[in-house]
């Protein structure tokens, strides 16, 4: 495997007024970048141009001027990262369309790179939206690493001065999932240079 830094994108899901997502995205881009073996990017999905209608040309199948152009700069980032982390909320036991959308305006970005996921919810702690999302990057050929971050009742983890403070353990378990990512970034990115992926 080569040395050089892998590009992760950290994408966040929710675009509920008052929500939690940025919160975790940022202490979770913290510790990729902690971690070393990254350059981190960040991508909201609430400051996206993201049209509700889907054009015309399905996305496996589209060129790049079949796209509207405001969507031209988010296609190229997604192309260009090596690994994904999804950190979603859970609504109604799945994830946010806001988030759906996102997935389906692409399709070869993700082919042959790895995703994990960050998410955050009820009891379950959103782990009914993340094998949702499982399912769906399995269609895009996209391979999702096994270890996950769920916060359960996450608004219960708040300090007196309103300072979140992520549940103990976290951090291994954030270690955990950038190690997977790391692993499957590497052997991802070097195969993919060797042999252009087939997705038929």
């Amino acid at each position: 495997m080569s040395d050089q830094k892998l590009k992760l994108a950290v994408i966040v899901g929710s675009v509920r007024e008052g929500r939690f997502g940025p919160v975790v995205s940022q202490w979770f881009t913290e510790q990729a970048t902690q971690y070393g073996q990254f350059d981190v990017e960040v991508i909201d999905v609430a400051e996206q141009p993201l049209p509700l209608v889907l054009g015309p040309v399905p996305p496996a199948m589209a060129a790049p001027e079949d796209r509207p152009a405001e969507l031209l700069p988010l296609a190229a980032k997604l192309e260009e990262a090596d690994a994904f982390v999804v950190v979603t909320p859970e609504y109604n036991h799945s994830f946010p369309a806001s988030l759906k959308n996102l997935i389906d305006w692409h399709f070869t970005q993700w082919r042959a790179k790895p995703v994990g996921f960050v998410s955050y919810g009820g009891g379950a702690g959103g782990a009914r939206a993340v094998e949702q999302l499982r399912q769906v990057f399995a269609e895009l050929h996209a391979v999702t690493v096994r270890d996950s971050l769920a916060f359960s009742n996450y608004w219960e983890q708040f300090g007196e001065d309103g300072s979140w403070q992520a549940a103990e353990g976290a951090d291994g378990a954030a270690k955990i999932l950038l190690d997977q990512l790391n692993w499957w970034g590497q052997a991802l990115h070097d195969a993919r240079a060797k042999v252009p992926y087939a997705a038929e």
